[in-house]
C-alpha cells in the first residue's frame, strides 16, 4: 500500500546512502552514513533516486518522542539489515530512541540524522493532538514489601 504524504501520521524520508572505507587497525571496513536527506510534501518534489521510506508516528511511542524533542539535539534513527553482499536494506525510520535500540543488539546497522526543524514541528503537533502519554506505576498490595511486625 504506497504511502501518502498527506496522512498527518506520516512523512515520507528521502535520503541518499554513503558508504566510505576506513581503516579500524589494521582492518578496513565501511562506514555508513545519510546523505541528502529530504522531505518531500508534495508528489512532484519527490527524487527517484533516493531511498523512499515514511516516518510513521505512533501513540504508544509519545513518550518517547517527547524525550528526543527535549533532548538538546533531537534525532532521527534510520535502521538497516546488513545483507550477504555487506550492502543494507533499509528496514525502518523512527524517532523513538528506545525503538532504534532495540535493533542495535542484532545484525542491524542503526543510523542517527538530526531531526529537522518541519519533522520537530510536525511531532510537536502530534504529541498535541494525542496528549501526552504519561507513565502509570500500578499500585502495590497494602504492605508489600514491607517486614512484618510478628
Amino acid at each position: 500500500m504506497p504511502v501518502t504524504i498527506k496522512d498527518p501520521q506520516y512523512w515520507l524520508m528521502q535520503f541518499d546512502l554513503v558508504s566510505q572505507e576506513v581503516d579500524v587497525g589494521r582492518w578496513k571496513t565501511k562506514r555508513w552514513s545519510i546523505a541528502n536527506l529530504h522531505l518531500p510534501r508534495e508528489e512532484a518534489e519527490r527524487i527517484d533516486s533516493q531511498i523512499s521510506m515514511p516516518l510513521e508516528l505512533y501513540k504508544d511511542e509519545r513518550t518517547d518522542y517527547r524525550f528526543n524533542l527535549s533532548s538538546r539535539d533531537p534525532h532521527l534513527f534510520f535502521v538497516f539489515d546488513v545483507q550477504d553482499d555487506e550492502s543494507l536494506k533499509p528496514l525502518k525510520v523512527t524517532a523513538a530512541q528506545s525503538c532504534a535500540a532495540s535493533f542495535m543488539d542484532g545484525d542491524y546497522v542503526v543510523l542517527s540524522e538530526p531531526m529537522p526543524l518541519p519533522i520537530q514541528a510536525w511531532m510537536e503537533a502530534f504529541i498535541g493532538r494525542h496528549g501526552e502519554l504519561l507513565e502509570v506505576r500500578k499500585k502495590k498490595r497494602r504492605g508489600a514489601g514491607r517486614a512484618s511486625g510478628n
